[in-house]
């Protein structure tokens, strides 16, 4: 029987290469000259160090548009509140990857109110669907690219 999965997977690669894109032009500017104003990844969390939280906005700024250039959707950002002291400000950028529950249910309940004779399943972080027919997979790969979904989705293991 047909099938593919629907996952939200990101390439690690290409963002320790945004990240070090967005520390090489921080490193350049002339608004963050001797600030000690950097980008830190640590397993698909980004963090921002710098002086004030005026600079961390233009920090985050310079990151979304680095992670959009090299094909990253920003859907998956998860961005937290700045922490601030006399002295520094943080800030920490999430990159969610993986459907979570609620999201794979939301994709099957898509999948169920169009009425394709396609049927989903979850396993783990990815949705699996199956269908008897290769044009009912294609339609409903077609409405899952126009559904708003909280993250972004890839399609993949197609199976015939």
């Amino acid at each position: 029987m047909p099938s593919f999965d629907v996952v939200s997977e990101l390439n690690a690669h290409e963002i320790a290469n945004a990240v070090d894109q967005a520390n090489r032009e921080i490193s350049q500017r002339f608004d963050f000259k001797d600030t000690g104003a950097r980008f830190e990844l640590e397993a698909f969390t980004v963090t921002l160090h710098a002086q004030v939280d005026f600079q961390l906005k233009q920090m985050l700024e310079i990151l979304k548009l680095r992670l959009s250039k090299r094909g990253i959707d920003l859907a998956c950002l998860d961005v937290r509140e700045p922490q601030t002291t006399l002295s520094s400000a943080r800030q920490d950028v999430l990159l969610k990857q993986g459907i979570d529950a609620e999201t794979g249910k939301q994709v099957i309940r898509l999948l169920k109110d169009s009425k394709l004779k396609v049927q989903g399943g979850i396993q783990g972080e990815k949705v699996r669907v199956t269908g008897k027919q290769r044009d009912d997979l294609q339609a409903a790969i077609q409405l899952l690219r126009g559904a708003k979904v909280s993250l972004p989705l890839q399609f993949n293991n197609f199976r015939d």
